[in-house]
């Protein structure tokens, strides 16, 4: 390809890329990001199509002309975001070319004394262009900068919170302590905030230890549920007058499967609940306040209300033998139902006149059918999808539904994310690949088993209980 000819489709996909971000219709569509990455591949396939190498493609940086920075493309983006710098003698030795931008170093990964082209890097908020040439010992020769500043949009990330494992990930201590120094984390089934102290966010470690990570002091510690034989804790909730329910899986029809632990003890004094075999969770409808939960062998779903030892059945699920974990809309128009065991997700509706959640239908997945595919409803497949966060979606504002609700995809190694309408996309996480590296959402952050999230609606961050790299993570905006 003539070098004359490349320009000009690089000229053209320049125009689209500004296309992009001056169109008032396209700046609002939701897959522009996209449009603008397969903007860029063509940009990568025009240069790797050139079948013959002109003056302009081999000539190297002039030291008698000044470097140009004429323009760049996309205008906006984030960290890891492709973009192409234009102007004039760049030269074509990387090893002699440097790019910062917002005063952070970006990884160059092509240039054709014409053309430069690198990837944002993160936290580069001030968004200044400079384009360098740098001698043989790495000092600059030659600089120049871009006229307009490049729209840094900050990025949410995966970091590591709190916990610590050493000798290759493999060993870690259980450990009252500050952040720092807390030792690892077992188990972590469900993680859930106090409703009425944000600064406490409970642990549940199933037959391991259960913790309290307490943020205004910085420190964890060890929260006793005292409960009988293995200390099995699935999940805790918290009552509409903030008592705690600590959810026992145990294999009794006869005992109870939840205990309410009362605020005025300071969580200590527990009153036996509704009998349940194999509880994995109980949910409180957040305006009228009754409880549902499930049975392991039976499928069945009850309501029962608290203060009282009798409960009623609100409806049974396609199977038996199944771990069902329960998550009520903040609306409490209706609940998503997670079967564990079965890979699938339905939904129940709330009926407000009778009280109760009515028959529930599918809405992600196929029975016994486990596996990793984004789509819509039975199309969709996961692998022991476990604890759910509802979180609103501002682009829904004024919509009869304005709540996306997140989801640990157990087995998958990722955070999915489902829509209202039934679809559903990954949201973090390298999918089946059970590992610990933080960055990326998708292009670099991996877990291993998460099993727990909770979300901060005022900090706007994700905390996930990332059971096998015993750690906390957390998914937040770049600071």
């Amino acid at each position: 390809m003539q070098t004359r000819q490349l320009m000009l489709y690089l000229d053209t996909i320049v125009k689209c890329f500004n296309k992009l971000n001056s169109d008032p219709i396209l700046m609002k569509m939701k897959n522009r990001m996209k449009i603008q990455h397969w903007l860029m591949l063509l940009i990568v396939l025009c240069v790797s199509c050139k079948d013959d190498k002109s003056d302009t493609d081999s000539q190297a940086f002039d030291p008698s002309k000044p470097v140009v920075v004429s323009g760049f493309a996309p205008k906006e983006g984030g960290a890891n975001q492709k973009m192409i710098i234009y102007g004039e003698n760049f030269g074509n030795d990387l090893s002699k070319i440097k790019v910062t931008i917002g005063g952070q170093n970006a990884r160059i990964i092509g240039a054709n004394h014409q053309s430069l082209y690198c990837i944002v890097p993160a936290k580069a908020y001030d968004g200044d262009i400079e384009v360098s040439i740098l001698d043989g010992s790495g000092e600059k020769i030659a600089k120049a900068e871009a006229g307009e500043l490049f729209t840094y949009q900050k990025k949410m990330l995966v970091s590591s919170f709190i916990g610590e494992t050493y000798e290759n990930n493999t060993k870690y201590d259980v450990k009252d302590g500050p952040f720092d120094d807390c030792g690892g984390f077992e188990k972590m089934e469900w993680l859930v905030f106090d409703p009425q102290n944000r600064n406490h966010l409970y642990v549940a470690g199933y037959e391991k230890s259960c913790r309290l990570i307490d943020f205004e002091k910085e420190y964890v510690s060890t929260f006793a549920t005292g409960l009988p034989g293995s200390h099995q804790v699935p999940a805790i909730n918290f009552t509409l007058d903030g008592d705690m329910i600590v959810t026992h899986d145990q294999s009794s029809d006869t005992q109870p499967g939840n205990y309410l632990y009362t605020r005025s003890s300071g969580f200590k004094t527990k009153v036996a609940l509704w009998n349940a075999r194999g509880c994995r969770a109980a949910a409180v409808h957040p305006v009228n306040g009754e409880c549902y939960y499930g049975f392991y062998n039976t499928g069945i779903i009850w309501r029962g209300d608290i203060g009282s030892v009798t409960a009623a059945q609100a409806f049974k699920l396609p199977n038996s033998s199944i771990r069902i974990f329960i998550v009520i809309h903040p609306t409490g128009n209706y609940a998503y139902i997670i079967v564990n065991n079965r890979q699938y997700i339905m939904r129940s509706d709330y009926n407000w006149e009778k009280k109760t959640f009515t028959e529930p239908y599918l809405v992600v997945g196929q029975d016994q059918k486990s596996g990793y595919t984004d789509g819509v409803g039975s199309n969709a497949r996961v692998n022991e999808p476990q604890q759910g966060v509802f979180v609103k979606n501002t682009d829904y504002e004024g919509q009869e539904d304005e709540y996306d609700f997140y989801f640990c995809d157990k087995v998958n190694h990722v955070i999915r994310i489902l829509t209202p309408q039934g679809r559903v996309s990954t949201f973090a996480g390298t999918p089946g690949t059970a590992s610990y590296r933080d960055g990326d959402l998708r292009l670099e952050a991996c877990f291993a088993y998460p099993a727990g999230i909770a979300y901060d609606e005022e900090k706007q961050c994700f905390y996930i209980g990332d059971s096998n790299n015993r750690r906390i993570r957390k998914i937040a905006y770049e600071e």
